[in-house]
């Protein structure tokens, strides 16, 4: 597919109401989100609320939630997450289209963009790379997920 076919057969926008199901679909098959992480749909507008954005890939012909990239603003970056695309779409451009527009809203905020990478998913490390990211050597990255228990 051409960059011109891509761009005729999907179309990027930004998260409305009604999206989520669409999204937590994609996010589950392919593995970037799910409940146990606080992916959830009033998390998601908060974060919109707070200056962030979550833009959406969407087949034109079907309507199809194809693609995300949430990006959150902490006032000081943007941290980019959750940027994927649903496997049956895989390999055809679709995340350059995506990470470009991303770029844009970063752009637009005027400030740094940090994300994660799990260390195996060569596709998309080789993705960010190309479009300028490096690699923070010498950092490692921690959570507490359960905060109940502590």
């Amino acid at each position: 597919m051409t960059v011109t076919d891509l761009k005729d057969k999907f179309l990027i926008r930004e998260y409305r109401d009604g999206d989520f199901d669409g999204i937590a679909l994609l996010w589950d098959l392919t593995e970037m989100g799910n409940s146990d992480r606080g992916d959830n749909k009033s998390i998601i507008e908060d974060t919109i609320k707070m200056g962030g954005t979550l833009l959406v890939l969407e087949e034109k012909s079907t309507g199809m939630i194809s693609g995300t990239s949430w990006m959150t603003y902490d006032g000081r970056r943007i941290l980019l997450h959750h940027l994927g695309i649903l496997p049956q779409f895989q390999g055809n451009g679709l995340s350059n289209m995506l990470l470009e527009q991303s770029l844009k809203f970063v752009k637009s905020k005027g400030v740094q963009v940090k994300l994660e990478a799990h260390s195996d998913n060569f596709k998309a490390i080789n993705l960010y790379k190309k479009f300028g990211f490096k690699e923070l050597k010498g950092y490692n990255v921690f959570i507490i997920r359960d905060i109940l228990n502590l």
